[in-house]
């Protein structure tokens, strides 16, 4: 079992980061038998589809990276690298280029979010960077992808394209990979409006936990985090149409591994004045030691882009034969 999965460095992760992504990745690593891999990058070549500042991408970077290690991937367990590192993600990406079909690419619902009225004016890299997801798993011949419901169209585009090189070039360099959908992994809404998602690109900082917050902030947030006036329920199924109500119990039940149900079956009855303070201590216990490691780590930046470094050369003997047998099936002399 080989697992890929990348994350952009978009600098200040937050809660929903964490609860989404993050410990997903963490509990496949130690889930993983002796013989498997698992490969987590930094997208820093994703990046670069919308305008960047160099400076903060190569911090935000380093950032990131620390972010992960510090919440539980094990640089000596698993591959920690950005995507600039391994070349072959580019050089991948360009050979695929000839195999997917402009069709595909006009069916791919974030370009068309993201470009929304400049369609016109948006990057050629924002338009094709689903060739370059595809070459980002395709290079290590991986089973498994991790996805949200927001990913699974480019993981079908990866198979897509996986499967037409195969077929148009009689070979079988590609592995078509499959999804990995943890069905634990939440969704994780703003605190100021519960039916959008956490995002740093919200305007109130209230509206997010970051990681790099201070105990006294999460307690904060969650304290004047938007709620009802209504008790908690005994079963999930009665917060269907209570968004933020909802969306607190799921952090809660996520912080602590557990099922919604169960929260509901502590606290039931109980209104938001006795469940906030539950929160905000079970936040903090779980968010401290991760923000505490993260600072501790970027006391040496050097180190964190050692372990960058070295994630890459690793990356890079994994994916140099599919590479290879790439470049030879489409006839390329290297």
């Amino acid at each position: 079992m080989r697992v890929v999965s990348g994350i952009q460095p978009t600098g200040n992760l937050h809660l929903g980061n964490y609860l989404g992504a993050i410990k997903q990745w963490v509990a496949m690593q130690d889930a993983l038998d002796a013989g498997s891999d698992a490969l987590f990058f930094l997208a820093d070549l994703h990046a670069l589809t919308q305008p960047v500042v160099p400076a903060e991408l190569a911090r935000n970077t380093v950032e990131m990276a620390a972010a992960l290690i510090a919440s539980g991937i094990d640089p000596d367990r698993s591959i920690v690298f950005n995507q600039a590192r391994a070349p072959a993600h580019s050089e991948l990406a360009w050979i695929l280029n000839g195999t997917a079909r402009i069709g595909w690419l006009n069916k791919m619902t974030q370009f068309k979010d993201k470009a929304g009225k400049n369609r016109e004016g948006a990057s050629v890299g924002l338009y094709a960077y689903p060739v370059l997801m595809a070459a980002d798993v395709l290079a290590y011949r991986t089973t498994h992808v991790p996805v949200g419901e927001d990913q699974k169209q480019h993981l079908e585009l990866a198979r897509d394209v996986a499967i037409k090189f195969n077929n148009d070039f009689a070979c079988d360099v590609f592995l078509p990979p499959e999804p990995l959908v943890s069905k634990a992994a939440p969704r994780i809404m703003s605190l100021r409006d519960g039916t959008k998602k956490m995002s740093k690109s919200e305007e109130s900082d209230m509206s997010r936990i970051n990681l790099a917050d201070s105990d006294d902030a999460i307690a904060q947030k969650f304290r004047k985090a938007r709620t009802d006036a209504e008790p908690l329920p005994e079963s999930a199924a009665d917060l269907a149409e209570r968004a933020e109500a909802r969306n607190l119990v799921t952090i809660y039940a996520a912080l602590s591994d557990v099922s919604m149900d169960a929260v509901l079956g502590e606290f039931a009855g109980q209104g938001f004045g006795a469940f906030k303070p539950a929160l905000a201590d079970l936040a903090v216990a779980t968010l401290g030691p991760i923000r505490d490691r993260m600072n501790a780590l970027l006391e040496d930046r050097g180190a964190v882009s050692a372990i960058l470094a070295a994630g890459g050369a690793k990356a890079s003997a994994l994916a140099a034969p599919t590479l290879r047998a790439a470049q030879e099936a489409v006839g390329l002399q290297v």
